[in-house]
């Protein structure tokens, strides 16, 4: 007789039309062992505390070295090699005031941008050729730039020197600016190939019909819609000529037209001598625009990856 006065509840909303209320079971307290303290440090904090400690402990090893005296460097029975109480600046006041390092920092910003801005261009107007525009072996036309990507720079610097030779480019940062455009334009056309296909075509469509030609099209539609992808393929091509070594050490040879890392291992190197405060000091300070660029536009490096990643 208990269950009376339930089932005649559930008999009126049946009759009124009304779809009857049952109870749900709540499970969240059988799922809690899942989120329980000890099992989130085995396998959520320990895990990231020692990838961030692998990725990190280089970075802090190099700023500790840049500020340690130099007795400190190489006595590593008598003073810590993990930490120091006395840490001074002398190898960053060497490195800025008494060395050419404020030069090789403008070289390589001045190559970098220059080389970046004439890549994008170029992987622009080829990913957006080969992606909208319609003809016989487009297809092809894009495997080929990509496989382009994965010749090794080691093997085009020998005939690229000769040509720079030839040209009277030797010793100049603008035999830097022409070349690094080889290794960077087949990667940024296919990460930007990527980016376009995810853009709807009918925008393209309706302002053909609209009377648009192609040139503004890219301009005025595809370009503002494709940012997140520019950004990332901007990235890329400046960090790897930032951090780009074979052909500048190859292409440039007198102290004040080396870049970054060139410089730093050729000045600070004296045969079996090396100046690790200065070395460390010039790395930790070469290091800090890429750091400064990440740090702004990780997000959108980040979006445009996947996005060419699903394409």
């Amino acid at each position: 007789m208990t269950d009376l006065p339930t089932r005649s509840l559930d008999i009126k909303g049946v009759l009124s039309g009304s779809a009857p209320t049952v109870a749900k079971d709540d499970h969240s307290e059988g799922m809690s062992y899942l989120q329980s303290v000890p099992r989130r440090l085995v396998t959520l904090y320990l895990p990231l505390s020692i990838i961030v400690i692998v990725l990190l402990f280089p970075f802090y090893w190099m700023a500790l070295t840049s500020v340690k005296p130099d007795e400190q460097l190489l006595d590593m029975e008598t003073y810590s090699p993990f930490w120091t109480w006395n840490p001074t600046f002398k190898h960053f006041y060497k490195l800025l005031f008494e060395s050419y390092y404020p030069y090789w920092l403008w070289n390589t910003m001045y190559v970098a941008v220059c080389a970046t801005i004439l890549s994008i261009i170029a992987s622009v107007l080829a990913a957006y050729a080969i992606v909208r525009l319609r003809y016989k072996g487009a297809n092809l036309v894009g495997g080929l730039i990509f496989l382009a990507y994965l010749v090794p720079p080691s093997i085009l610097f020998i005939p690229l020197a000769t040509v720079v030779f030839q040209y009277g480019l030797f010793d100049s940062p603008l035999a830097l600016i022409l070349t690094y455009p080889t290794i960077l334009i087949p990667f940024s056309t296919w990460l930007l190939m990527g980016y376009f296909k995810t853009i709807p075509f009918e925008l393209e469509e309706c302002a053909l019909i609209d009377g648009a030609s192609r040139w503004q099209i890219l301009i005025k539609i595809v370009l503002p819609l494709a940012i997140p992808g520019l950004i990332s393929a901007f990235i890329f091509c400046f960090t790897l000529c930032w951090n780009e070594f074979i052909y500048a050490l190859t292409f440039l040879q007198s102290t004040s037209n080396k870049t970054v890392p060139v410089a730093i291992v050729n000045e600070f190197v004296d045969g079996d001598i090396y100046r690790w405060g200065s070395l460390m000091a010039g790395a930790l300070a070469g290091s800090l625009p890429l750091v400064i660029l990440y740090a702004f536009f990780v997000e959108h490096y980040v979006s445009a990856m996947t996005g060419a990643v699903k394409e």
